[in-house]
């Protein structure tokens, strides 16, 4: 500090720092207010999205083709499939979607690199394969096309849906998130609730 501030009272130092933070709290207001504005636009989202997956995952329940369209549904279930230690059967499913893709030029490379991933025995993750799927596969990966996995994709896809996903409604990750989203969904009605008395109340007043 220099001597000249250091000579004078203490509260003229206070009153002093007193304005200058005013000032600035004026400044900064119109700031302030747009990030309040921001943070409902960010609320109101979130909401918005709460209510969506809530339906989303009502959907789970109804069928498993509902958990293998959804991105969200693909991934909680990887999540629980990770749980079971049987992670690889949806890494093969979308490895085979995902081939479906590739151009003609690639067709062979990726079939083989599919092949002794998942599908020949002892391979690193080896899917569950009845011998004669496995075989036919094999033939198809030497004249590689598109539809050279979908036999053992579709073998793999009724797995999952006749056993694994009877496990997955029941399990506690299902169901607690069946309650984190019912939760999220009442919160959001009565923040709706909330804000129609507020507007109610605001239109009383400015009547009388």
């Amino acid at each position: 500090m220099c001597k000249g501030l250091a000579t004078l009272p203490a509260t003229c130092l206070k009153s002093a720092k007193d304005i200058k933070h005013k000032i600035s709290f004026l400044l900064q207001k119109p700031e302030h207010q747009a990030t309040d504005q921001k943070q409902m636009k960010e609320k109101a989202a979130t909401s918005a999205k709460r209510t969506s997956n809530t339906a989303e995952v009502e959907k789970w329940k109804e069928c498993f083709s509902h958990v293998m369209s959804s991105d969200t549904g693909r991934t909680v279930f990887t999540n629980f499939l990770r749980s079971e230690f049987s992670q690889e059967n949806m890494d093969f499913w979308i490895a085979c979607e995902d081939y479906k893709k590739t151009a003609a030029s690639k067709l062979a490379s990726r079939a083989e690199q599919i092949y002794q991933l998942y599908v020949e025995e002892d391979a690193p993750h080896e899917v569950n394969l009845d011998a004669a799927t496995r075989e036919e596969t094999r033939r198809n990966v030497e004249n590689a096309c598109p539809s050279c996995f979908d036999g053992a994709q579709k073998t793999i896809y009724n797995l999952m849906e006749k056993d694994s996903y009877r496990r997955f409604l029941r399990s506690d990750l299902t169901r607690d998130l069946c309650r984190k989203q019912s939760g999220a969904a009442r919160e959001k009605t009565n923040e709706k609730r909330g804000w129609a008395g507020d507007d109610g109340r605001r239109a009383l007043t400015n009547g009388a």
